[in-house]
Parts: structure tokens; sequence; C-alpha cells
């Protein structure tokens, strides 16, 4: 029992860094801003399974430890418990004043077979276990115990402890999740396929090719804020299509998940897309609309718009890699009044603007080596395989900014953007019912109190019988005096004069 307290502790401890970290499988943005905040600390943070804790080696091992620990714990004291229950109480100790309670109540009338016997029916209509034996030269002794749904509780406890593990390892093996930004408008809609997620995490035993059809789009977006800045709520609406039935739309919060057969949909994050378009030096135009990350609780946006395919000659189809265009910058949905311009004033969109830098030059996306799409390279920049044009520009809706080849970026407006969790856990159900037996455990273990009053009935010189009685609190238990009176009174029929040695065994 020990060696499981142990390790339950040490299992919270190791819980700590999961709820301190962002976490590869809940949010993964938040994982790269805080690798682009700790540029240093992140990779040996990386190493060490900070972004994943909950499957990490070293998490597992006490994971495993511990679910060992408690069946060693439960399997000993299950078999003490079955025998104890099962036995009848013990006999009349010989010195009933040496107990922590004893008394000695008024004489009862008639022989003491009849006196215990009648106790005893008293006892039981209480609800106690009751044992009498005759004990000799006419006296007879009646034990009774009550308070075993305390070590029930207790065993109940450990076990539905062992069905939340084994209910989290079904879930580990057999389950998945995903995370993907979504922006709204039917171009951007995700269907579940593993190629269309951001991140995608799966078990041991799941076969990515197996996942259930469902294709999500974002219609609409709302959040709520005080005038404090302080959010009040967030809503999306969605629309569903693929898994068989008819195409509908259905509304998704916080703490409202879309649930659909096999998987629920969890809506994290959000933010604005801004969307520009970048008319090249041939006249042709291309539109996008690019999520910016938050980075701070004003909805203030970083992100990167790339065209790859600008300037190319739309005759020959001749394509410059160095005269590739993109746009690193900030989103602000409220542009304050005043510079400088790095901030939003307010969380929502009231006068949004785009802050921008423009760079032309290689993006080296045609040598196939992944990057953020979040962020331009900065190490192309620092070799200036990609160079700044001109100075920062502030542009509100509706406003374009010309470059000095002539060509010419729009800031067209805005869309807004969720991150969805996606996720499948069979081990939801046994976690939540192991969960329940817990508390009904824990609440046996906490309010059962395990006890035994003892009873001796000896004949009297000059008829009827001598009472004598004791009680033994099996754990710490501060009403026991009380309940040791008023038990004795009920089952002699007679009030006691109980003394209280002040101490339990």
């Amino acid at each position: 029992m020990r060696t499981a307290l142990v390790l339950l502790f040490l299992l919270a401890v190791a819980a700590v860094p999961g709820s301190v970290l962002p976490q590869k499988g809940v949010k993964v943005e938040d994982v790269e801003a805080y690798a682009r905040a700790h540029p240093d600390l992140a990779p040996w943070v990386d190493r060490l399974w900070g972004f994943e804790v909950f499957t990490s080696p070293w998490f597992a091992a006490i994971y495993l430890l511990l679910f060992t620990s408690l069946v060693g714990c439960i399997l000993p004291r299950a078999r003490a418990h079955w025998r104890a229950v099962w036995a009848r109480p013990p006999a009349v100790p010989r010195n009933l004043d040496r107990l922590p309670q004893h008394a000695a109540p008024a004489d009862a009338a008639g022989d003491a077979a009849a006196a215990a016997a009648a106790a005893a029916a008293r006892l039981r209509r209480g609800r106690w276990r009751v044992a009498a034996r005759a004990e000799g030269e006419g006296a007879w002794g009646v034990s009774a115990e009550k308070g075993h749904l305390k070590e029930t509780g207790n065993l109940l406890f450990h076990t539905a402890l062992i069905a939340v593990l084994l209910g989290v390892a079904v879930g580990s093996w057999y389950g998945w999740s995903g995370n993907r930004l979504v922006v709204a408008g039917p171009d951007y809609a995700f269907c579940n396929t593993v190629q269309q997620y951001d991140e995608f995490t799966a078990g041991p035993r799941v076969d990515p090719a197996a996942l259930p059809p469902f294709c999500i789009e974002l219609t609409d977006f709302h959040a709520r804020f005080l005038p404090s800045g302080q959010p009040a709520a967030f809503r999306a609406r969605v629309a569903v299509d693929g898994d068989g039935r008819p195409r509908r739309e259905v509304p998704v919060a916080v703490n409202n998940p879309l649930r659909l057969d096999g998987a629920n949909a969890y809506l994290l994050g959000h933010g604005f897309a801004p969307v520009l378009r970048y008319t090249d030096r041939f006249g042709r135009a291309q539109t996008t609309a690019v999520p910016f990350l938050p980075v701070d609780d004003l909805s203030t946006g970083e992100g990167a718009a790339k065209f790859p395919d600008a300037n190319v000659d739309p005759r020959t189809g001749a394509r410059d890699p160095r005269l590739q265009v993109a746009f690193e910058g900030l989103f602000l949905p409220t542009v304050p009044d005043a510079p400088p311009f790095t901030r939003s004033a307010f969380p929502e969109e009231r006068a949004p603007g785009v802050l921008l830098w423009a760079y032309r030059g290689n993006l080296g996306e045609d040598a196939g080596i992944p990057g953020s799409v979040y962020r331009l390279d900065q190490a192309a920049v620092a070799a200036g395989a990609l160079k700044q044009v001109g100075e920062p520009k502030l542009l509100r809706r509706g406003e374009t900014w010309t470059l000095d080849d002539r060509t010419t970026v729009e800031f067209l407006g805005t869309r807004r953007w969720v991150t969805v969790s996606v996720r499948h856990d069979p081990g939801q159900v046994p976690v939540l019912a192991g969960v329940a037996v817990v508390l009904v455990g824990l609440t046996g273990s906490l309010f059962g109190r395990r006890r035994r009053v003892f009873l001796r009935f000896t004949p009297a010189a000059g008829g009827g019988c001598q009472v004598r009685a004791g009680g033994l609190p099996r754990t710490d238990y501060p009403g026991f005096a009380d309940e040791f009176s008023q038990v004795v009174a009920g089952a002699v029929g007679a009030p006691a004069q109980v003394r209280d040695r002040g101490g339990t065994d």
C-alpha cells in the first residue's frame, strides 16, 4: 500500500508537466509558439517528451508500476476481507473493563440465556452481525460487530482505480486524435483522413485507413467579449456531410462538442485569417486567406502569406525562384488610434488592419524541405535568399500596397478560423464508470467505521442476571462513546453507566 501511494504521488507529479507545458496532442499551435518563445529550451523539452507527456516512456513506466502495485495490494486484502465478512464475530473478551468503552447496565430479569437471546435479537434489528455463545456456569456472551463497509469501500475504490487505468490503456491503444485548423468557407473544408490533419496521433491498434468518414466545413464563428476584453462566449457552426447522412449544420461550442459516429470534434482555438490578393507583374492575381496565429489575449495575430507561383510568365511558363514573393506580418482586429501598431486595441474585429513586411526571393519550397506555413524561413532571410522589400506597410480593409516593381497586394478582409480537435477514445465509458465507482468506494471508505460491542450475561445470586458490556472501535471514531451507550441501552433495555478508558485499539 505504501508503494502504491508513492507511485500515485509520482504519477501526479509526472502529470504536472503535461498541464504546464503545451501538448502536441491538444494544440500544436501552442507548442510552436512555445518553441518560438524558447528556442534554446524547446528542443531539450521535446527530447524529454515534455510536449507528449502522457505518451512518454517514463510516464508509461510509472503507470504500469502503479497498476502492478495496486493489483498486489488488492488481492491479499480482498482475501482477508472475504474471510472477515463471513467469519463469526469474535468471542467476548475475558476482561471487558480493559476495553476503550465499558459499562455496567442494570441487572436483567430472567435467566442469562433468555436475556442474551433477547439482546442478540435487538442488535440484529439494528443491523449488527451477532453471535451468541454459552460461556459455562450458566453465563452467555453476545458479540456484535458493524462497519465492514469501510474495508469494502477501500477495496472498491482501489479496484475502480484499476478499471480507470485499464480504460486509459484501452483509449491509448485503440484511440486516435487529430488537430486541424479550419478556415471558414467551402474551399477550406476538410475530411477525416490522416493526410488532411495538421497533426495526427493514433494508438498502435488503430488502422489509419479505417477512420470513420465525414467532412467538416466551418460556416460561421462568433466570439463575444466583455468591455474589458475578457472572452464571454465562443460559438461556431459547422456543416457536416460525407457520413452517410444528409448535409446538416450544427452548433459547436467549448463545452458542446460535435458528436459523430466514431468521433467527437472539440472547439479548441480561434483567430482571424486576413484575405490578401497579390497581383504580379504579368497582371495575374492570386488570392489567399492566411491564418494568423494569436500571440496575445487581444487576438493580435502573426502569420505569413506565400506566393511561390508569382511572376511566372504565362506565355512561356518560365519560373524564376528569385522572383517569388511572400509577406509576413501582424493582424490587428482593432487598430489603435496611434502608433506603434504592434498590438490590437480590442480582441473583437472593429477596425481591422494588417501590418505587412514584403519579401522577394527564393522561398525554398521547390527543394521539398518541409517548413512552417505560419512563418518565413529565417535562415533564408539571414542568408539573403529572401530580401525585404521596402518598409513595412499597415493596410486597412480595402487598401492596396504597390511595391517597387509595380506589383500590388490588397487587403480584402478577413475570415474566421477555428482549431478543431477530432478524437475517438473507446476508454471513455470504462473511465467514467470507474470514476463513478471510485466515488462510491471513497464514500464508504470515509464514512464507514468498523466497531464491536460485547455483552456478558452472568446469573445473579438473587435471580435474574448480571450484565457487563464493552465496546471496541476498530478505527478512529470520535462519536463511538455515544453510540455505544445507545446500543447497550437498546440491547439490554436499561440505561448503561458508561466508563471511557479514553483510547482505541
